[in-house]
């Protein structure tokens, strides 16, 4: 672009000289001192305009663009589902470009999936695994591509891979609803513990939950993988609830987990299970609000905390600064005594 100005003005200078020359001998020396002048301000406006250009050129080329990959474990979980939306909307108010997919649980579409961006060309990707371990071959060719990893809610088998990680304190997340138990059922009892041993999150939810009541006088009559997800914590609630119909509580991984338990408790018809989700999602609130609920309480987290500190992160190493390992999100029990505080109508 400089090359093109400086040479209009070369042009402009020459075609200048030219007039100005054919009448120099006629023209009084005023006139001569005159148009001299004209051409000093001719030049100098060109040359203001030529520095002008490359300022605003050099400008635009400052802000690059980027192309950012997203992967959860479950695009349709609702803690998914306002986590992604805050990620794109941070991202496109930048300028910049999201891919979104969804491997539905399914660790191998996620691995499919994830080779399909690398060859679109993303510059980097916010990673959330299907599986802990499953998700490896994947990040293999990742590293090899050079993209690096946020990963972010659940971490990865492998944490060297990632540039930084952003997540809840999952094990607080169990611990707090353990402790409530303990607390309203000093004198223990026989509990149901729905787990996902394949995703680190809730291996810690649950690792935190049962350190909680250790001791306490709790018999863990059954503990399975509900997969994280409603459909199978029904199904697998409604068998274990046919052989335990007297158990005090239900530990359930997340909230979906604890919603599908609780569907399966109110079909058999009980009155005083206890039960604990993990999340604070608006629908288990809205359980808690109502007074009427087996929903005793959540550990919740902050999908839009989560998000945020993720596009942060993302874009500090993007910028070549300096980032931590490891940026905890706060979590916190949510019951019927201070749910008023979050609302129903949305995540806090």
């Amino acid at each position: 672009m400089k090359k093109k100005v400086l040479s209009a003005v070369l042009c402009m200078s020459m075609v200048f000289a030219m007039l100005t020359g054919c009448g120099k001998e006629a023209a009084p020396v005023a006139e001569e001192a005159q148009q001299e002048t004209k051409q000093e301000t001719v030049e100098k406006t060109a040359e203001e305009a030529v520095e002008k250009a490359t300022e605003e050129a050099a400008a635009a080329g400052e802000k690059e663009h980027y192309t950012f990959g997203y992967t959860c474990m479950d695009g349709t979980n609702p803690f998914f589902v306002i986590l992604e939306k805050t990620i794109r909307e941070r991202v496109e108010e930048n300028g910049d470009t999201l891919i979104t997919t969804d491997p539905a649980n399914d660790v191998s579409l996620q691995i499919t999936q994830i080779e399909d961006m690398i060859s679109q060309g993303i510059d980097a990707i916010f990673l959330n695994p299907a599986e802990a371990e499953g998700i490896l071959p994947a990040l293999d060719q990742l590293k090899e591509a050079g993209i690096p990893i946020i990963n972010f809610d659940t971490e990865v088998a492998d944490m060297p891979y990632v540039a930084s990680y952003a997540g809840s304190d999952n094990y607080n997340a169990g611990k707090v609803c353990g402790e409530d138990l303990v607390k309203k059922c000093p004198n223990g009892g026989d509990i149901i513990v729905l787990d996902s041993p394949t995703m680190n999150s809730v291996v810690d939810r649950t690792n935190g939950f049962l350190d909680a009541i250790e001791g306490k006088g709790f018999n863990i009559v059954a503990q399975q993988d509900a997969k994280g997800n409603l459909e199978v914590s029904m199904g697998i609630a409604e068998d274990l609830l046919q052989a335990h119909g007297d158990v005090v509580a239900i530990f359930g991984g997340n909230d979906p987990t604890a919603l599908g338990a609780l569907a399966a408790a109110n079909a058999a018809g009980l009155t005083d299970c206890m039960i604990y989700g993990v999340d604070g999602s608006p629908d288990i609130k809205a359980e808690l609000a109502s007074g009427e609920s087996l929903i005793e309480g959540t550990g919740a987290q902050s999908p839009i905390s989560i998000a945020n500190t993720s596009v942060d992160i993302m874009y500090k190493m993007m910028a070549g600064e300096e980032i931590e390992d490891r940026y905890p999100v706060e979590t916190f029990l949510i019951t019927s005594d201070n749910v008023s505080e979050y609302g129903t109508d949305g995540w806090q």
